[in-house]
C-alpha cells in the first residue's frame, strides 16, 4: 500500500553525526514537533530554539508552516544545526525565490566540520603524551 503524501514539502539536514528529516504543512500555525516532542520540550536551551528558527524569522514565515522533525544521532547543539539546514531546504522547496535570501545569511552550507579520530601513539587526534628524556 502506497503512502499518502500529507506534507507540502520536506528535506534532510546533516551536521557533525545529526540527521534530520524535516516534513513542512502549509496553512499551519507554526508548530514544530521534534521526535514527537513539542520544541520547548525537547530543545531546553533558548539558544538552540533560536538556531532552528533562524531561517524563519529571516522569511517572517514562522506561522505560515506546521514543522515535523525526526531527528537522529549527535548532541543537542549537532541536532540543532542540522534541523536548521533541513529547514532552510524545505524553505527553498517551497519558495526558490528565496535562495539568495539563505544563502546570504548562510543558511544553505553544509557544515562540514566533524571530530578528527583519534591517532595511535597519541593519547587523542593531536594530543600526545608527556615527553620523557630519562
Amino acid at each position: 500500500m502506497a503512502k499518502v503524501k500529507t506534507y507540502d514539502a520536506h528535506a534532510v539536514g546533516r551536521r557533525k553525526s545529526s540527521v534530520a528529516r524535516v516534513y513542512f504543512k502549509a496553512g499551519g500555525t507554526g508548530q514544530i514537533v521534534i521526535n514527537k516532542r513539542d520544541v520547548k520540550d525537547y530543545l531546553g536551551q533558548a539558544t538552540s530554539r533560536y538556531v532552528i528558527n533562524q531561517p524563519l524569522n529571516l522569511l517572517k514565515v514562522g506561522d505560515k508552516y506546521d514543522i515535523v522533525v525526526n531527528v537522529q544521532g549527535g548532541g543537542i547543539t549537532g541536532q540543532a544545526g542540522a534541523i536548521r539546514l533541513g529547514i532552510s531546504r524545505a524553505l527553498l522547496k517551497l519558495d526558490p525565490t528565496v535562495r539568495g535570501e539563505l544563502k546570504k545569511a548562510g543558511f544553505l552550507t553544509r557544515d562540514a566540520r566533524k571530530v578528527e579520530r583519534k591517532k595511535y601513539g597519541l593519547a587523542g587526534a593531536r594530543k600526545s603524551f608527556q615527553f620523557s628524556k630519562r
